[in-house]
């Protein structure tokens, strides 16, 4: 099967000005991103709204699409490179995830063959009160049955919280599910969390949560910058 990482990666962000271009460490946030993942041996697929975003890592072996602007998200960036291509696998690695490991990716990539969407989770006890870190819980077979900026679980009658799981936001798709989940409307929870991967659960699409003991760390925040520095 034909099979492929995405980074789709947006010029313009609401948190910090050009993003993807954000310098860390002497080099684009964007070049940091693709690199890890051509560092995993498989074929990487930069989509992106930008030239000057394109232009941060034209020298390196990754393939460019320049991807409509008014795109809502980053899945719809990946979704409009799979409707161009003959993918039949993908994982949506955003662009602002500067860390990738060829063994997460292959994991995912295995579990796709018996789950329609596979994700990853860390073990993070101080993401339990941050509300900018998402927070999943899963079943008895490792499946998404939530996820939430709230701290879950709950924990009552003065027991100790449980260490949470932290979402990560690398995502692994079968094309027909990808395409699916695109062309379904916004659903209640994804709006009142800002989280679209609720729209799965909703529609009843199991996500498959694979529990990975490397570090990953998202950048939004001038906070997140400092941290990602210090772990590169």
């Amino acid at each position: 099967m034909k099979r492929a990482v995405v980074v789709p990666a947006r010029l313009r962000s609401t948190r910090l000005p050009k993003k993807p271009l954000r310098r860390i460490k002497g080099k684009p946030l964007i070049r940091w991103v693709v690199e890890r993942c051509l560092s995993t041996g498989e074929r990487v697929i930069l989509a992106t709204d930008s030239d000057e975003v394109a232009k941060a890592v034209s020298d390196l072996p990754v393939e460019i699409f320049i991807t409509p602007s008014d795109l809502p998200s980053g899945t719809d960036r990946v979704a409009h490179v799979v409707k161009e291509t003959d993918l039949d696998l993908v994982i949506n690695h955003q662009g602002d995830e500067p860390f990738a490991y060829r063994e997460d990716v292959e994991r995912i990539f295995r579990d796709l063959e018996d789950f329609p969407v596979v994700t990853l989770a860390v073990h993070d006890p101080g993401a339990y009160r941050r509300e900018e870190d998402v927070k999943v819980v899963l079943d008895g077979e490792g499946r998404a049955l939530y996820f939430s900026r709230s701290p879950i679980p709950s924990a009552r009658n003065g027991l100790k919280p449980p260490y949470p799981l932290k979402h990560v936001g690398v995502y692994g798709f079968r094309r027909e599910t990808l395409l699916k989940f695109v062309s379904l409307k916004r659903t209640t929870l994804e709006e009142a969390e800002g989280l679209e991967q609720l729209r799965l659960l909703e529609n009843s699409i199991p996500v498959k949560v694979i529990i990975t003991r490397n570090t990953y760390h998202g950048v939004d925040t001038e906070e997140d910058v400092r941290i990602v520095e210090s772990l590169l």
